[in-house]
Protein backbone atom coordinates (compact mmCIF):
# COMPACT_ATOMS: atom_id res chain seq x y z
CA UNK A 1 0.00 0.00 0.00
CA UNK A 2 1.58 3.82 -0.47
CA UNK A 3 1.19 6.42 2.00
CA UNK A 4 -1.65 8.34 0.46
CA UNK A 5 -4.24 9.74 2.51
CA UNK A 6 -7.64 8.37 1.35
CA UNK A 7 -10.36 10.45 1.87
CA UNK A 8 -13.83 7.61 1.92
CA UNK A 9 -16.06 9.93 3.29
CA UNK A 10 -15.26 11.80 -0.45
CA UNK A 11 -15.45 7.90 -2.05
CA UNK A 12 -19.04 7.26 -0.81
CA UNK A 13 -21.64 10.33 -0.09
CA UNK A 14 -23.76 8.38 1.47
CA UNK A 15 -26.20 11.14 2.33
CA UNK A 16 -26.23 13.18 -0.71
CA UNK A 17 -26.11 9.52 -3.01
CA UNK A 18 -22.85 10.37 -4.46
CA UNK A 19 -20.69 7.17 -5.09
CA UNK A 20 -17.00 7.23 -6.94
CA UNK A 21 -17.07 4.56 -9.50
CA UNK A 22 -13.19 4.33 -8.90
CA UNK A 23 -14.04 1.70 -5.84
CA UNK A 24 -14.88 -0.93 -7.94
CA UNK A 25 -11.23 -0.88 -9.85
CA UNK A 26 -9.14 0.29 -6.95
CA UNK A 27 -5.76 -2.72 -6.46
CA UNK A 28 -5.08 0.03 -3.45
CA UNK A 29 -8.79 -0.54 -2.50
CA UNK A 30 -8.99 -3.91 -2.74
CA UNK A 31 -5.80 -4.83 -0.71
CA UNK A 32 -7.75 -3.01 1.65
CA UNK A 33 -10.85 -4.49 1.81
CA UNK A 34 -8.77 -7.97 2.29
CA UNK A 35 -7.67 -6.74 5.35
CA UNK A 36 -10.79 -4.23 6.82
CA UNK A 37 -13.49 -6.06 5.56
CA UNK A 38 -12.75 -9.56 5.18
CA UNK A 39 -10.35 -9.55 7.85
CA UNK A 40 -13.09 -8.32 10.89
CA UNK A 41 -16.62 -9.01 9.45
CA UNK A 42 -18.32 -12.45 10.23
CA UNK A 43 -18.39 -14.36 6.84
CA UNK A 44 -20.52 -17.02 5.85
CA UNK A 45 -18.32 -20.31 5.81
CA UNK A 46 -21.11 -23.25 5.39
CA UNK A 47 -23.88 -25.12 6.34
CA UNK A 48 -23.91 -27.55 9.04
CA UNK A 49 -25.40 -29.94 6.76
CA UNK A 50 -22.32 -30.17 4.71
CA UNK A 51 -19.97 -31.13 7.76
CA UNK A 52 -22.95 -33.81 9.49
CA UNK A 53 -19.96 -35.72 11.39
CA UNK A 54 -16.69 -35.97 12.94
CA UNK A 55 -14.31 -35.57 10.80
CA UNK A 56 -16.61 -34.27 7.87
CA UNK A 57 -14.90 -30.86 6.10
CA UNK A 58 -15.71 -28.22 3.40
CA UNK A 59 -13.22 -26.10 1.78
CA UNK A 60 -14.24 -22.36 1.13
CA UNK A 61 -12.72 -18.90 1.70
CA UNK A 62 -12.65 -15.53 3.57
CA UNK A 63 -11.82 -13.19 1.22
CA UNK A 64 -9.28 -15.02 -0.85
CA UNK A 65 -7.72 -16.84 1.84
CA UNK A 66 -8.43 -20.86 1.65
CA UNK A 67 -10.17 -21.99 4.89
CA UNK A 68 -11.16 -25.33 6.19
CA UNK A 69 -14.11 -26.02 8.32
CA UNK A 70 -14.38 -29.57 9.84
CA UNK A 71 -16.37 -30.81 12.49
CA UNK A 72 -14.58 -31.99 16.01
CA UNK A 73 -14.92 -35.60 17.94
CA UNK A 74 -17.09 -33.46 20.71
CA UNK A 75 -19.32 -32.40 17.74
CA UNK A 76 -18.05 -28.38 17.77
CA UNK A 77 -16.89 -26.82 15.14
CA UNK A 78 -13.82 -25.43 13.42
CA UNK A 79 -12.00 -23.89 10.75
CA UNK A 80 -8.58 -23.20 9.58
CA UNK A 81 -6.43 -21.18 7.24
CA UNK A 82 -5.85 -24.11 4.29
CA UNK A 83 -2.05 -23.75 4.51
CA UNK A 84 1.02 -26.07 5.35
CA UNK A 85 3.08 -24.02 7.95
CA UNK A 86 6.77 -25.39 6.20
CA UNK A 87 5.91 -23.97 2.81
CA UNK A 88 2.76 -22.49 2.36
CA UNK A 89 0.80 -25.47 0.31
CA UNK A 90 -2.92 -26.17 0.87
CA UNK A 91 -3.76 -29.31 3.25
CA UNK A 92 -6.68 -30.11 1.64
CA UNK A 93 -7.66 -30.09 -1.96
CA UNK A 94 -10.55 -31.87 -2.08
CA UNK A 95 -14.17 -29.59 -1.69
CA UNK A 96 -15.75 -31.52 0.73
CA UNK A 97 -15.13 -34.77 2.54
CA UNK A 98 -14.60 -36.88 5.77
CA UNK A 99 -10.37 -37.57 6.73
CA UNK A 100 -8.87 -38.28 9.89
CA UNK A 101 -5.60 -36.37 8.99
CA UNK A 102 -4.68 -33.59 6.44
CA UNK A 103 -1.45 -34.40 4.71
CA UNK A 104 0.88 -31.52 2.60
CA UNK A 105 1.57 -33.16 -0.49
CA UNK A 106 4.83 -31.51 -0.65
CA UNK A 107 6.54 -32.74 1.73
CA UNK A 108 4.21 -34.78 3.55
CA UNK A 109 3.62 -32.24 6.92
CA UNK A 110 0.17 -34.13 8.68
CA UNK A 111 -2.37 -32.46 10.85
CA UNK A 112 -5.04 -33.69 12.89
CA UNK A 113 -8.58 -32.25 12.67
CA UNK A 114 -8.16 -29.77 15.28
CA UNK A 115 -5.40 -28.54 13.62
CA UNK A 116 -2.91 -29.87 15.61
CA UNK A 117 0.82 -30.67 13.52
CA UNK A 118 0.73 -34.44 14.26
CA UNK A 119 3.61 -35.62 11.87
CA UNK A 120 7.28 -34.36 10.03
CA UNK A 121 8.80 -36.84 7.80
CA UNK A 122 12.04 -37.62 8.75
CA UNK A 123 11.30 -35.44 11.83
CA UNK A 124 14.30 -36.91 13.99
CA UNK A 125 16.53 -36.53 11.31
CA UNK A 126 15.72 -33.36 9.13
CA UNK A 127 15.48 -31.31 12.25
CA UNK A 128 18.22 -32.35 14.83
CA UNK A 129 17.47 -29.42 17.20
CA UNK A 130 13.42 -30.85 17.26
CA UNK A 131 10.34 -28.89 16.14
CA UNK A 132 7.84 -27.19 19.00
CA UNK A 133 4.79 -28.92 17.24
CA UNK A 134 2.42 -27.45 19.60
CA UNK A 135 3.37 -24.20 18.18
CA UNK A 136 2.92 -25.14 14.36
CA UNK A 137 -0.23 -26.67 14.07
CA UNK A 138 -2.45 -24.72 11.24
CA UNK A 139 -3.77 -21.35 11.91
CA UNK A 140 -7.56 -20.79 13.49
CA UNK A 141 -9.60 -18.88 12.56
CA UNK A 142 -10.62 -16.69 15.50
CA UNK A 143 -14.41 -16.71 16.21
CA UNK A 144 -16.60 -19.21 14.12
CA UNK A 145 -19.93 -19.49 14.97
CA UNK A 146 -23.58 -20.80 13.94
CA UNK A 147 -26.80 -18.83 13.59
CA UNK A 148 -29.74 -21.57 12.39
CA UNK A 149 -27.69 -23.83 10.57
CA UNK A 150 -25.62 -21.55 9.05
CA UNK A 151 -21.64 -20.83 10.50
CA UNK A 152 -19.69 -18.11 10.26
CA UNK A 153 -16.21 -17.25 10.48
CA UNK A 154 -14.18 -13.98 11.68
CA UNK A 155 -10.43 -13.32 11.78
CA UNK A 156 -11.20 -10.25 14.18
CA UNK A 157 -11.33 -10.96 18.00
CA UNK A 158 -12.93 -7.14 18.46
CA UNK A 159 -15.86 -7.73 16.68
CA UNK A 160 -19.18 -7.83 17.38
CA UNK A 161 -20.86 -10.65 18.42
CA UNK A 162 -22.21 -12.80 14.97
CA UNK A 163 -25.98 -11.63 16.66
CA UNK A 164 -25.00 -8.12 16.85
CA UNK A 165 -23.33 -7.85 13.83
CA UNK A 166 -26.56 -9.17 12.02
CA UNK A 167 -29.06 -6.77 13.86
CA UNK A 168 -32.10 -6.70 12.35
CA UNK A 169 -31.15 -9.01 9.48
CA UNK A 170 -31.46 -11.66 11.07
CA UNK A 171 -35.42 -11.33 10.82
CA UNK A 172 -35.08 -11.05 7.49
CA UNK A 173 -33.35 -14.31 6.80
CA UNK A 174 -35.36 -16.29 9.05
CA UNK A 175 -37.77 -16.12 6.70
CA UNK A 176 -35.77 -18.81 5.13
CA UNK A 177 -33.94 -20.70 8.15
CA UNK A 178 -37.21 -20.98 10.28
CA UNK A 179 -40.15 -21.88 8.34
CA UNK A 180 -40.32 -25.16 9.87
CA UNK A 181 -39.20 -26.91 13.11
CA UNK A 182 -36.54 -28.87 11.30
CA UNK A 183 -34.97 -26.05 9.89
CA UNK A 184 -32.40 -26.01 6.38
CA UNK A 185 -30.28 -28.03 5.10
CA UNK A 186 -28.00 -27.64 1.27
CA UNK A 187 -29.42 -29.86 -1.61
CA UNK A 188 -26.84 -30.82 -3.79
CA UNK A 189 -23.32 -29.41 -4.12
CA UNK A 190 -21.97 -26.38 -4.85
CA UNK A 191 -22.26 -24.25 -8.34
CA UNK A 192 -19.01 -22.38 -8.72
CA UNK A 193 -18.16 -19.65 -11.85
CA UNK A 194 -16.37 -16.98 -12.49
CA UNK A 195 -17.89 -12.99 -13.25
CA UNK A 196 -14.89 -10.23 -14.19
CA UNK A 197 -16.62 -7.99 -12.14
CA UNK A 198 -16.39 -6.22 -8.71
CA UNK A 199 -18.27 -8.21 -5.91
CA UNK A 200 -19.65 -5.17 -4.65
CA UNK A 201 -21.83 -5.36 -7.95
CA UNK A 202 -23.75 -8.15 -7.35
CA UNK A 203 -23.90 -7.71 -3.22
CA UNK A 204 -25.28 -4.48 -3.55
CA UNK A 205 -28.31 -6.06 -6.35
CA UNK A 206 -28.90 -8.75 -4.05
CA UNK A 207 -29.15 -5.91 -1.50
CA UNK A 208 -31.48 -3.23 -2.95
CA UNK A 209 -31.74 -3.42 -6.45
CA UNK A 210 -35.43 -4.60 -7.33
CA UNK A 211 -36.09 -1.71 -9.69
CA UNK A 212 -33.42 -3.74 -12.45
CA UNK A 213 -36.35 -6.55 -12.98
CA UNK A 214 -38.51 -4.34 -15.07
CA UNK A 215 -36.16 -4.31 -17.58
CA UNK A 216 -33.27 -6.53 -17.31
CA UNK A 217 -35.77 -9.52 -16.69
CA UNK A 218 -38.59 -8.25 -18.75
CA UNK A 219 -38.59 -10.96 -21.01
CA UNK A 220 -38.61 -13.27 -18.34
CA UNK A 221 -41.17 -11.17 -16.89
CA UNK A 222 -43.60 -11.67 -19.91
CA UNK A 223 -42.78 -15.10 -20.47
CA UNK A 224 -43.01 -16.83 -16.49
CA UNK A 225 -46.00 -14.47 -15.93
CA UNK A 226 -48.35 -15.21 -18.38
CA UNK A 227 -49.36 -18.34 -17.24
CA UNK A 228 -53.13 -18.68 -18.80
CA UNK A 229 -55.12 -21.02 -16.92
CA UNK A 230 -54.17 -18.71 -13.66
CA UNK A 231 -54.99 -15.28 -16.12
CA UNK A 232 -58.52 -16.83 -17.00
CA UNK A 233 -59.15 -18.16 -13.85
CA UNK A 234 -57.89 -14.62 -11.81
CA UNK A 235 -58.49 -12.21 -14.66
CA UNK A 236 -60.93 -13.54 -17.37
CA UNK A 237 -60.30 -14.68 -20.82
CA UNK A 238 -57.97 -12.96 -23.03
CA UNK A 239 -56.03 -11.08 -20.08
CA UNK A 240 -52.46 -11.62 -18.85
CA UNK A 241 -51.34 -12.19 -15.46
CA UNK A 242 -48.85 -9.63 -14.43
CA UNK A 243 -46.09 -9.75 -12.22
CA UNK A 244 -45.91 -9.31 -8.41
CA UNK A 245 -44.47 -5.39 -8.42
CA UNK A 246 -48.17 -4.66 -10.27
CA UNK A 247 -49.86 -7.16 -7.99
CA UNK A 248 -48.70 -6.39 -4.34
CA UNK A 249 -50.47 -4.15 -2.05
CA UNK A 250 -47.09 -2.53 -0.85
CA UNK A 251 -43.42 -3.07 -1.03
CA UNK A 252 -40.41 -2.81 1.22
CA UNK A 253 -36.46 -1.99 1.21
CA UNK A 254 -34.59 -2.75 4.51
CA UNK A 255 -31.05 -1.11 4.54
CA UNK A 256 -29.01 -1.29 7.80
CA UNK A 257 -25.92 -1.44 9.11
CA UNK A 258 -24.46 -2.78 5.75
CA UNK A 259 -26.89 -5.30 4.85
CA UNK A 260 -30.14 -5.06 2.67
CA UNK A 261 -33.27 -6.39 1.72
CA UNK A 262 -36.38 -6.30 -0.23
CA UNK A 263 -40.18 -7.45 -1.01
CA UNK A 264 -43.52 -7.16 -1.82
CA UNK A 265 -46.42 -7.84 0.45
CA UNK A 266 -48.70 -10.57 -1.07
CA UNK A 267 -51.78 -12.35 -0.05
CA UNK A 268 -50.95 -15.41 -2.01
CA UNK A 269 -48.58 -18.30 -0.30
CA UNK A 270 -46.78 -19.28 -3.87
CA UNK A 271 -46.69 -15.30 -4.76
CA UNK A 272 -43.13 -15.81 -6.81
CA UNK A 273 -43.14 -15.67 -10.60
CA UNK A 274 -39.72 -17.60 -10.96
CA UNK A 275 -41.05 -20.92 -9.48
CA UNK A 276 -44.14 -22.81 -10.26
CA UNK A 277 -45.75 -26.29 -9.81
CA UNK A 278 -44.15 -28.57 -6.80
CA UNK A 279 -42.61 -25.93 -5.35
CA UNK A 280 -45.54 -23.53 -5.38
CA UNK A 281 -47.77 -26.22 -3.96
CA UNK A 282 -45.25 -26.94 -0.91
CA UNK A 283 -45.40 -23.79 -0.30
CA UNK A 284 -49.03 -23.06 -0.26
CA UNK A 285 -49.60 -26.65 1.57
CA UNK A 286 -46.78 -25.23 4.65
CA UNK A 287 -47.77 -21.54 4.66
CA UNK A 288 -50.25 -22.64 7.71
CA UNK A 289 -46.72 -24.08 9.91
CA UNK A 290 -44.60 -21.23 8.29
CA UNK A 291 -47.21 -18.15 9.64
CA UNK A 292 -47.44 -19.65 13.61
CA UNK A 293 -43.77 -19.45 13.38
CA UNK A 294 -43.03 -16.58 11.69
CA UNK A 295 -45.73 -14.36 11.16
CA UNK A 296 -48.38 -13.67 7.96
CA UNK A 297 -45.69 -11.15 6.39
CA UNK A 298 -42.56 -12.99 6.30
CA UNK A 299 -44.60 -16.83 5.91
CA UNK A 300 -45.76 -15.04 2.35
CA UNK A 301 -42.45 -13.47 1.70
CA UNK A 302 -41.70 -15.51 -1.24
CA UNK A 303 -39.87 -13.02 -4.08
CA UNK A 304 -37.19 -10.90 -1.66
CA UNK A 305 -33.88 -10.19 -2.42
CA UNK A 306 -31.53 -10.17 0.59
CA UNK A 307 -27.76 -9.30 1.35
CA UNK A 308 -25.96 -10.08 4.56
CA UNK A 309 -22.70 -7.64 4.22
CA UNK A 310 -20.26 -8.26 3.12
CA UNK A 311 -20.95 -10.96 0.48
CA UNK A 312 -23.84 -13.36 1.43
CA UNK A 313 -26.87 -13.06 -0.70
CA UNK A 314 -30.02 -14.93 -0.78
CA UNK A 315 -33.69 -15.25 -2.25
CA UNK A 316 -36.99 -16.27 -1.07
CA UNK A 317 -38.63 -18.75 -2.70
CA UNK A 318 -36.00 -19.09 -5.00
CA UNK A 319 -33.93 -21.02 -2.56
CA UNK A 320 -30.75 -19.49 -3.84
CA UNK A 321 -28.06 -18.87 -0.94
CA UNK A 322 -24.94 -17.82 -2.61
CA UNK A 323 -21.78 -15.90 -1.58
CA UNK A 324 -19.82 -13.58 -3.58
CA UNK A 325 -15.80 -14.68 -3.23
CA UNK A 326 -13.74 -11.84 -4.33
CA UNK A 327 -10.87 -12.14 -7.07
CA UNK A 328 -8.90 -8.99 -7.31
CA UNK A 329 -11.09 -5.67 -7.93
CA UNK A 330 -12.49 -6.87 -11.34
CA UNK A 331 -13.28 -10.64 -10.36
CA UNK A 332 -15.63 -12.62 -8.10
CA UNK A 333 -16.30 -16.00 -8.10
CA UNK A 334 -19.76 -17.61 -7.42
CA UNK A 335 -20.56 -20.03 -5.07
CA UNK A 336 -24.31 -20.83 -5.20
CA UNK A 337 -26.15 -23.72 -2.76
CA UNK A 338 -29.92 -24.64 -3.22
CA UNK A 339 -31.25 -24.32 0.47
CA UNK A 340 -34.53 -25.68 1.48
CA UNK A 341 -36.67 -26.77 4.00
CA UNK A 342 -34.81 -30.03 6.05
CA UNK A 343 -38.31 -31.69 6.56
CA UNK A 344 -39.54 -31.07 2.89
CA UNK A 345 -40.61 -34.74 0.81
CA UNK A 346 -37.12 -36.06 -1.04
CA UNK A 347 -39.01 -34.88 -4.60
CA UNK A 348 -39.74 -31.42 -3.16
CA UNK A 349 -36.17 -30.70 -2.26
CA UNK A 350 -35.11 -31.89 -6.04
CA UNK A 351 -37.72 -29.65 -7.37
CA UNK A 352 -36.54 -26.64 -5.41
CA UNK A 353 -32.92 -27.03 -6.39
CA UNK A 354 -34.29 -27.71 -10.42
CA UNK A 355 -36.03 -24.30 -9.62
CA UNK A 356 -33.11 -22.55 -8.59
CA UNK A 357 -30.67 -24.09 -10.93
CA UNK A 358 -33.14 -22.82 -13.97
CA UNK A 359 -33.76 -19.34 -12.75
CA UNK A 360 -30.14 -18.55 -10.59
CA UNK A 361 -27.46 -21.18 -11.80
CA UNK A 362 -24.31 -20.68 -14.11
CA UNK A 363 -26.65 -20.69 -16.88
CA UNK A 364 -30.23 -19.52 -15.50
CA UNK A 365 -32.37 -17.28 -17.72
CA UNK A 366 -32.47 -14.26 -14.79
CA UNK A 367 -28.39 -15.17 -13.48
CA UNK A 368 -26.96 -14.57 -17.34
CA UNK A 369 -28.97 -11.19 -17.68
CA UNK A 370 -28.05 -10.02 -14.34
CA UNK A 371 -23.47 -11.28 -15.27
CA UNK A 372 -24.07 -9.61 -18.60
CA UNK A 373 -24.55 -6.13 -16.70
CA UNK A 374 -22.03 -6.60 -14.13
CA UNK A 375 -19.16 -7.95 -16.54
CA UNK A 376 -20.45 -4.54 -19.01
CA UNK A 377 -19.90 -2.23 -16.06
CA UNK A 378 -16.69 -3.26 -15.35
CA UNK A 379 -15.61 -3.03 -18.56
CA UNK A 380 -16.74 0.50 -19.06
CA UNK A 381 -15.03 1.21 -15.87
CA UNK A 382 -11.79 0.39 -17.45
CA UNK A 383 -11.84 3.86 -19.10
CA UNK A 384 -10.18 7.15 -17.21
CA UNK A 385 -12.91 9.03 -17.36
CA UNK A 386 -15.30 6.58 -16.55
CA UNK A 387 -13.65 6.04 -13.20
CA UNK A 388 -13.72 9.51 -12.46
CA UNK A 389 -17.78 9.68 -12.47
CA UNK A 390 -19.77 10.07 -9.38
CA UNK A 391 -22.35 7.00 -9.70
CA UNK A 392 -26.17 8.32 -8.55
CA UNK A 393 -27.22 6.37 -5.49
CA UNK A 394 -30.11 9.05 -4.49
CA UNK A 395 -33.61 7.19 -5.28
CA UNK A 396 -35.52 7.41 -2.52
CA UNK A 397 -33.25 9.22 -0.22
CA UNK A 398 -35.17 11.52 2.40
CA UNK A 399 -38.14 8.82 2.61
CA UNK A 400 -36.42 6.28 5.22
CA UNK A 401 -38.43 5.54 8.31
CA UNK A 402 -38.83 2.84 11.06
CA UNK A 403 -42.30 0.84 10.88
CA UNK A 404 -44.62 0.63 13.28
CA UNK A 405 -45.93 -2.82 12.37
CA UNK A 406 -43.24 -5.10 13.74
CA UNK A 407 -40.97 -4.93 10.22
CA UNK A 408 -37.87 -3.79 12.31
CA UNK A 409 -34.56 -1.92 11.17
CA UNK A 410 -34.32 1.72 8.59
CA UNK A 411 -36.67 0.86 5.57
CA UNK A 412 -38.10 2.56 2.78
CA UNK A 413 -40.09 1.87 -0.51
CA UNK A 414 -38.60 -1.24 -2.72
CA UNK A 415 -38.10 1.02 -5.52
CA UNK A 416 -35.09 3.30 -3.61
CA UNK A 417 -31.71 2.78 -3.09
CA UNK A 418 -31.74 3.08 0.96
CA UNK A 419 -30.01 -0.55 1.55
CA UNK A 420 -27.24 0.32 -1.55
CA UNK A 421 -26.40 3.41 0.54
CA UNK A 422 -26.12 1.66 4.17
CA UNK A 423 -23.53 -0.99 1.84
CA UNK A 424 -21.34 1.50 0.66
CA UNK A 425 -21.26 3.88 3.95
CA UNK A 426 -20.63 0.36 5.83
CA UNK A 427 -18.07 -0.25 3.33
CA UNK A 428 -16.60 3.26 4.08
CA UNK A 429 -16.58 3.05 7.85
CA UNK A 430 -14.43 0.11 8.02
CA UNK A 431 -12.27 0.89 5.70
CA UNK A 432 -11.87 4.36 7.28
CA UNK A 433 -11.87 3.50 10.70
CA UNK A 434 -9.12 1.00 12.77
CA UNK A 435 -11.50 -0.33 14.98
CA UNK A 436 -15.09 -1.24 15.23
CA UNK A 437 -16.22 0.77 18.55
CA UNK A 438 -15.78 3.50 15.57
CA UNK A 439 -17.61 1.42 12.87
CA UNK A 440 -20.33 1.70 15.30
CA UNK A 441 -20.14 5.18 16.65
CA UNK A 442 -20.17 6.38 12.96
CA UNK A 443 -22.53 3.83 12.02
CA UNK A 444 -25.23 5.30 14.48
CA UNK A 445 -24.66 8.82 13.50
CA UNK A 446 -25.47 8.13 9.87
CA UNK A 447 -28.87 6.35 10.70
CA UNK A 448 -30.01 8.66 12.92
CA UNK A 449 -29.52 11.68 10.41
CA UNK A 450 -30.95 9.13 8.12
CA UNK A 451 -33.99 8.78 9.99
CA UNK A 452 -34.37 12.62 11.08
CA UNK A 453 -34.66 13.64 7.49
CA UNK A 454 -37.40 10.45 6.28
Amino acid sequence: MSEKVIDFDALVDARTGRVASSIYTDPELYDLELDRIFGRCWLFLAHVSQIPKAGHFFNTYMGEDPIIVVRQKDGSIKAFLNQCRHRSMRVSHADCGNTRAFTCPYHGWSYGTDGSLVDVPLEQRAYPHGLCNEKLGLQEVTRVAEYKGLIFGNWDPAAPSLEEYMGDIAWYLDGVLDRRPGGTEIVGGVQKWVIDCNWKLPAEQFASDQYHALFSHASAVQVLGAKADDADKALGAGQTARPVWETAKDALQYGQAGHGSGFFFTEKPDANVWVDGMVSQYYRDTYPEAAERLGKVRALRLAGHNNMFPTMSWLNGTATLRVWHPRGPNQVEVWAFCIADKDAPEDVKQAFERSATRAFGPAGFLEQDDSENWVEIQKVLRGKRARQTKLIVEMGIGNEKLREDGIPGVTNYIFSETAARAMYRRWADLLACDTWAQVLERSKAYEEEVLKHG
